[in-house]
């Protein structure tokens, strides 16, 4: 079918009024969304750039100091204020964008006569430019290069964050009065329920080691210094006069990379001698004065929660702490690896010796230390933990749940019962109860 001269000559006609209509404002409106595409999309990267920092980048801006180097760290100052402003340009620059598209595009189109058409090309095209040069682009750059754009981009925000900083002043302060309602309706979850919740979401694939170790986590906050110290009556420690040969003995016997050093008795302990302080000196008399190699020692209190110990330990880089109780007495010795171990298991190096709290007689039965620690004794009999809280008080061992429960030192062959247990005792002299035997009743 043949285009008749009529038709030929309205589409020149509409040519002809589209050239007329794309005058210079609007070809400088198109020049400005360009622009304006730029910086959105320097702002987004920048979001990106500056919260994909390393440890090592923040060490390596600190160690340099130069102008830029502060710049970037000044910003990172304030993280809340710093991501409120890139949020705050993002969306004014973005608002601009749209505005300026609205003028573009009536410069381009006779709105009266194509209205529809005219918003569905400028909402598609816009938003297409938007989420690929301004957002997706310059965010995957940016990840990969962090250093380089937090660098470009660390003047421009210092300049926006003081331009912004009454709106992201007013944001963060909503923020946080948010974040308090939210955390105040928060409900708090009890470690029983977070175990119960990690059984729920374990499956088949989940090995038993992996479920050994998420509970030890869950368990982690919620355990104190008490329950894994190793007793005072099971530390070696050496007296403040001991003479150098026989100091060399104890080391050698206790095969500790480091032992308490104490003057008159266990609760004045003087410091902690570090083994590999010694070897240098190995070659000297008797008489060698060895108490200058002594480092101060580290002194926690019983109630304190194994979780901020361990941060204590890595700041101070140390491995060992005394424990105190509240009068200032010495109660045991915890260390790094005891920690540890309530996360991850038991450690055992090459110089531990393997030494049998328990033993299994059968499937129910069990015969124990009395030194064995309630959350040991749980976890070989496969009990809760909270089993024993209501009648336990202070008590951290078998032996001391087996003296709350009968208010006195039992007799030998003494039986105790207690839920599904009963406990019989098997050694015992006047001070303390050396050894149990346990029955789980079906």
């Amino acid at each position: 079918m043949e285009e008749s001269p009529e038709s030929y000559s309205n589409l020149a006609a509409s040519l002809n009024t589209l050239i007329l209509n794309f005058s210079f404002d609007a070809l400088l409106g198109l020049g400005a969304i360009f622009l304006l595409l730029f910086v959105s999309a320097m702002v987004s990267g920048s979001e990106i750039a500056f919260f994909s920092l390393t440890h090592h980048d923040i060490d390596g801006f600190r160690k340099r100091q130069k102008t830029i180097d502060r710049k970037i760290l000044a910003l990172l100052e304030r993280p809340n204020r710093l991501l409120a402003t890139i949020l705050i340009a993002n969306n004014v620059i973005n608002i601009a964008i749209i505005i300026l598209s609205t003028i573009v595009f009536r410069a381009f189109f006779e709105m009266q006569l194509h209205p529809v058409l005219a918003f569905i090309l400028q909402v598609a095209l816009i938003t297409f430019l938007i989420l690929l040069f301004a957002e997706v682009l310059p965010k995957v750059y940016a990840s990969r290069h962090p250093k380089r754009f937090s660098a470009f981009m660390a003047g421009p925000l210092l300049v926006l964050r003081k331009f912004f900083q009454p709106l992201s002043a007013l944001l963060v302060k909503t923020t946080r009065i948010i974040d308090k309602r939210m955390e105040k309706k928060r409900p708090n979850l009890s470690m029983n329920e977070l175990s119960h919740a990690l059984e729920i979401t374990t499956d088949e694939s989940t090995t038993e080691e992996d479920k050994n170790l998420l509970r030890g986590i869950v368990r982690f906050g919620n355990t104190y210094v008490r329950e894994i110290m190793k007793s005072r009556v099971d530390v070696v420690a050496v007296e403040y006069g001991t003479p150098f040969d026989t100091l060399i003995l104890t080391i050698q016997e206790a095969g500790y990379s480091r032992i308490p050093v104490y003057r008159d008795n266990f609760d004045n302990v003087e410091g902690i001698l570090y083994i590999k302080d010694l070897l240098p000196h190995l070659d000297k008399g008797s008489n060698y004065q060895w108490q200058k190699l002594l480092r101060n020692a580290f002194f926690v209190p019983e109630s304190k929660r194994i979780n901020d110990l361990l941060k204590e330990f890595q700041e101070k880089k140390i491995h060992m702490a005394i424990v105190v109780d509240e009068y200032g007495g010495t109660s045991g010795l915890v260390t790094l690896e005891d920690i540890l171990e309530e996360i991850v298991g038991e450690i055992n190096d090459e110089f531990d010796m393997e030494e049998a709290i328990y033993s299994k007689l059968d499937t129910n039965t069990f015969v124990f230390e009395g030194k064995t620690l309630l959350k040991d004794f749980c976890k070989i009999t496969g009990t809760e933990d909270g089993l024993f809280n209501e009648i336990k008080g202070e008590a951290d061992t078998l032996a001391g749940l087996i003296l709350e429960i009968k208010q006195e030192i039992p007799y030998k062959g003494a039986k105790i019962t207690y839920k599904q247990f009963v406990f019989e005792i098997e050694s015992v002299d006047k001070r303390r109860i050396k050894r149990i035997k346990v029955k789980l009743k079906d």
